[in-house]
C-alpha cells in the first residue's frame, strides 16, 4: 500500500486562530461533522474563541450561544475557576491509567456524585462519554441479572421517542422507527418499546395509558434486564417533557417485576430541568444512573455511571467476580479535576433561582410563536425552550438566519430549541428567543 508523503505544516495551519480558505475547504471536503454529509455538507462557521456566553467567529462577529455547546457549558466559556483547575492539574499529571492506580481528583469527584445524586447511588464507574456510560449501564444490568442466575434476561424495555447515544447498545434502545438510527435496525439487538408518555409535565398521566404500561411489563419483564429511560425530558429523540407520575409508575412496575431502572440523566442532570437531577421531580431513586455532558462544564469529555449497593454487590458476587468493563481513559485526572471545580461552582451559585428566571422568561418570550401556523407546539421546562414546527426545518437556511441575528442555535428535524448557559443575562436570552420567534414568523410568511 502506498504511504502518504510527509506533510509540512504551512504557517496558516500552525496558527489556530487564523483560517485560510484552504483550511475551510479541507474542513468541508475531509472532516466529518455530526450528522453531516461529506458530499453535500452543511455550512460550518469558524470559531476562534469563546467567552462567557459568546462565540467569536473568525470574521469578528460574536454569537450568543443558546446551545451551551450541546448542553455542556452551563457556566459559559473561558471560566476562570475551571481554567485554573485545569492548569493546576496539568502541573501534576494529565492522565494515568486507572487500573491498579487511584488519584485524588477521582476520589473527590466520586464523593461529590454520591452525595448529590438520588439516595442509594453509592458506587461510581467513570467513563469517557455519555454514550459509553449508557453502554456501561446496560452491561451492568445484564451482568446483574446473570449473577442472579437469570442468564436469559438480556432484553431492555423503554419508551419510544427516546435517545441514549450513538454507540451500539445505546442505539438499540433509541426509537427504532422515528429515531436517528433506523438504518441500523437489522444490525441492532431487538428490545421492547412502549409508546412515549402522551401527557406533558404539568398534566396528569392518562390512566388507560398506565394500565397499558402495566400490561407491557407483564408481557416483557420475564426476558428483560431493566427499563431504561430519560427522566422527565426526552432529549434528541424529540425534546418532549412528560409528567413525573409516569416515572413513578415505571419505578413501581420495575420493583414489582424485579427489574432494574436505568435513568439516563446525561442531558437532564446538573440542574437543567429545575432540579439537580430530573428524577427528583418524581422523588425516584433509580438503580443505575448515567451522567455526562454538563459534568465538566463543557471542558472535557467525561461521564459516570452510578449504581446501588445491591447492583454492585450482586455483580461482584457473580460468576466473573468483577464488572467486565474498563476504558483506557477511565477517571482521567484532568477531566475529574475540572468536574470537581465545575460541581463546586454550580452548588455554590444560586443556580435554582437562575433556572427559575430562565424558565419564566422562556415561557413568556416563546409563547408568541404559538400563534403561527408553522408552529405545532411551544414547550418549556427549566432552562430548556422548544419550538416544534409543523414541518422539518431547513437547517442551512435557519442557521444563516440565526447567525445573521447574532445568536447560535442548532435546530434538528422539526425542532428549534435552546438550552442556554445558566449564566446568560436576560437581555442576551431575549435576543435568542426573539430570533427563534422571528424565524418562525419568517417561515410562516414563506420567506
Amino acid at each position: 500500500m502506498k504511504s502518504k508523503s510527509p506533510v509540512k505544516l504551512s504557517a496558516n495551519m500552525r496558527e489556530d486562530s487564523n483560517f485560510s480558505q484552504s483550511d475551510l475547504d479541507f474542513d468541508q471536503n475531509h472532516i466529518w461533522h455530526p450528522y453531516t454529509s461529506l458530499t453535500n455538507p452543511l455550512p460550518t462557521y469558524p470559531v476562534v474563541s469563546a467567552s462567557e456566553v459568546r462565540l467569536k467567529l473568525e470574521n469578528g462577529q460574536e454569537l450568543i450561544d443558546g446551545m451551551s455547546s450541546w448542553w455542556t457549558a452551563i457556566h459559559g466559556y473561558n471560566v476562570p475557576e475551571l481554567n485554573q483547575a485545569a492548569k493546576d492539574q496539568l502541573e501534576k499529571m494529565s492522565h494515568v491509567m486507572f487500573g491498579g492506580i487511584t488519584h485524588q481528583p477521582a476520589i473527590s469527584l466520586a464523593k461529590k456524585l454520591v452525595e448529590i445524586t438520588p439516595k442509594g447511588l453509592n458506587n461510581v464507574f467513570f467513563s469517557d462519554s455519555g454514550s459509553v456510560s449508557v453502554e456501561v449501564a446496560m452491561k451492568m444490568a445484564v451482568q446483574y441479572q446473570h449473577s442472579l442466575g437469570h442468564s436469559g434476561k438480556t432484553k431492555f424495555m423503554t419508551f419510544k421517542n427516546g435517545y441514549h447515544g450513538d454507540t451500539t447498545s445505546p442505539m438499540s434502545v433509541c426509537d427504532p422507527e422515528k429515531g436517528m438510527h433506523h438504518l441500523f435496525t437489522d444490525f441492532l439487538p431487538k428490545h421492547h418499546f412502549f409508546e412515549a408518555p402522551k401527557n406533558g409535565f404539568d398534566e396528569e398521566p392518562d390512566e388507560a395509558e398506565l394500565s397499558q404500561l402495566a400490561i407491557f411489563f407483564e408481557q416483557n419483564a420475564k426476558e428483560s434486564a431493566a427499563f431504561i429511560l430519560e427522566p422527565i425530558v426526552q432529549g434528541a429523540g424529540g425534546m418532549r417533557m412528560y409528567a413525573p407520575k409516569y416515572l413513578s409508575a415505571v419505578k413501581g412496575l420495575c420493583e414489582k417485576h424485579n427489574l432494574l431502572l436505568i435513568a439516563d440523566e446525561i442531558a437532564t442532570g446538573f440542574g437543567r430541568t429545575g432540579k439537580l437531577f430530573a428524577c427528583e421531580h418524581a422523588n425516584v431513586s433509580p438503580d443505575i444512573m448515567c451522567v455526562g455532558k454538563a459534568l465538566t462544564g463543557g471542558y472535557l469529555s467525561l461521564a459516570a455511571t452510578l449504581c446501588s449497593d445491591r447492583v454492585s454487590k450482586t455483580i461482584c458476587e457473580g460468576e466473573a467476580g468483577v464488572f467486565m468493563h474498563g476504558p483506557t481513559f477511565m477517571a482521567n485526572p484532568l477531566s475529574c479535576a475540572i468536574a470537581n471545580k465545575n460541581i463546586e461552582l454550580l452548588l455554590s451559585s444560586n443556580w435554582q433561582e437562575k433556572i427559575e428566571q430562565i424558565e419564566s422568561q422562556l415561557k413568556q418570550e416563546l409563547e408568541p410563536a404559538q400563534q403561527f401556523p408553522s408552529v405545532k407546539e411551544v414547550r418549556v421546562l427549566g432552562a430548556i425552550g422548544v419550538i416544534e414546527t409543523a414541518e422539518e426545518v431547513n437547517v442551512p437556511a435557519a442557521q444563516k438566519f440565526f447567525v445573521d441575528a447574532e445568536v447560535w442555535i442548532r435546530p434538528f428535524r422539526n425542532l428549534i430549541y435552546i438550552m442556554p448557559p445558566y449564566v446568560i443575562q436576560p437581555e442576551d436570552l431575549s435576543k435568542v428567543t426573539k430570533a427563534m420567534v422571528d424565524y418562525c414568523h419568517s417561515i410562516a410568511n414563506g420567506s
